[in-house]
C-alpha cells in the first residue's frame, strides 16, 4: 500500500510540475499584449495545442525563424521571460528587399515600444545559405518556424535552412515545423508558385539535415482549403490578395490547411 500511494504522490507531483510549466503559454496567449488582429486568428492557427505539440516549455532556449511582424513573438517573449531565452531570428538588417526591410523595422519597433514584454529578446538574423548566426551553435532546445519553408524554396535555399537549424539546436533539441500544404505528387515549379508544399519534401529536407520525424499532427488542418486557388495560398486570408473578389468565399473557407510537424535532432 505505501508503493501504491508513493506511485500516486509522484504522478500527482509531476502533473503539477506540467501545469505550473504550462501557466507563463496560457497566460501569454490571454494577455493585453497581444495585438487584437492576431489574437482574432487563434482559431486558424491554435497557438497552445502548436506549442504544447512542440514541447515549448518556459524554461527552455528558443529560436524562431523569421518571426515578421510579430504573431508568436507576442507570445513566445513573454512566456521565456522570466526562466527561458527567446531568440527572434529576423530578416537581415542590411536586406535589400523592401518588404523585409519594413517587417523588420516594424518588428524592432514593437520590441523597443513594449521593453516590459520584448526587452530580453535576443534580436539575430536568418538568411538562408548565409553565414549569419540564429543563436549560438548547440545552444537552442527549439527552432520552430511558421509558414516559412516555401520562401525558402524560391531562393534554392531550403536545404540550407535546415542544416542551420540543426547547427543551431542542441542534441535532442526540437524542430517545430507548420507549413502550408500542397497535394501529393505536387510538382515543384508548382510549390513555388502556390506557396503549398508536399509534406513528404518537407520531411525530405529535415532528414536531409540530419532529423528525425517524431510526429506529425493534424492541429492546424483545414479541410475546406482545396490548396489550389488564383494567386496561391494567398488568395485566402489574411493575405485576401484577390481583395473583395469572391472575398466571402475566401473567407469561409478560412486559412490554410497546414502540416505541423516535429523533429528531433539524435542525442548521439
Amino acid at each position: 500500500m505505501k508503493l501504491v500511494h508513493w506511485l500516486a504522490g509522484m504522478a500527482c507531483a509531476v502533473s503539477l510540475v506540467g501545469a505550473a510549466q504550462a501557466e507563463p503559454l496560457k497566460d501569454a496567449i490571454k494577455g493585453d499584449q497581444r495585438t487584437p488582429e492576431y489574437a482574432a486568428r487563434d482559431k486558424y492557427r491554435h497557438p497552445a495545442e502548436t506549442l504544447e505539440f512542440f514541447q515549448v516549455k518556459p524554461d527552455m532556449t528558443v529560436v524562431e525563424i523569421w518571426p515578421g511582424g510579430g504573431w508568436y513573438t507576442e507570445i513566445l517573449a513573454p512566456a521565456l521571460q522570466d526562466e527561458g531565452m527567446f531568440y527572434a531570428a529576423h530578416f537581415p538588417k542590411d536586406t535589400d528587399v523592401g518588404y523585409f526591410k519594413r517587417s523588420r523595422e516594424g518588428f524592432e519597433k514593437m520590441l523597443s515600444k513594449e521593453k516590459d514584454t520584448y526587452g530580453a529578446v535576443k534580436l539575430t538574423e536568418f538568411a538562408p545559405g548565409g553565414d549569419s548566426e540564429i543563436a549560438p551553435k548547440g545552444s537552442a532546445d527549439a527552432v520552430l518556424t511558421f509558414r516559412n519553408v516555401h520562401n525558402w524554396m524560391r531562393g534554392n535555399n531550403e536545404q540550407a535552412a535546415f542544416q542551420t537549424f540543426y547547427e543551431a539546436l542542441k542534441p535532442g533539441g526540437v524542430l517545430g515545423v507548420v507549413e502550408h500544404r500542397a497535394k501529393p505528387g505536387t510538382s515543384r515549379g508548382d510549390m513555388v508558385k502556390s506557396g503549398y508544399m508536399t509534406q513528404d519534401y518537407v520531411v525530405k529536407l529535415a532528414k536531409n539535415a540530419g532529423f528525425e520525424l517524431e510526429e506529425s499532427s493534424e492541429i492546424n488542418a483545414n479541410p475546406k482549403d482545396s490548396a489550389d486557388h488564383p494567386k496561391g495560398v494567398w488568395t485566402l486570408p489574411p493575405s485576401l490578395r484577390l481583395g473583395d473578389e469572391d472575398k466571402e468565399k475566401y473567407l469561409e473557407i478560412g486559412e490554410s490547411d497546414r502540416m505541423t510537424l516535429r523533429f528531433r535532432k539524435p542525442k548521439s
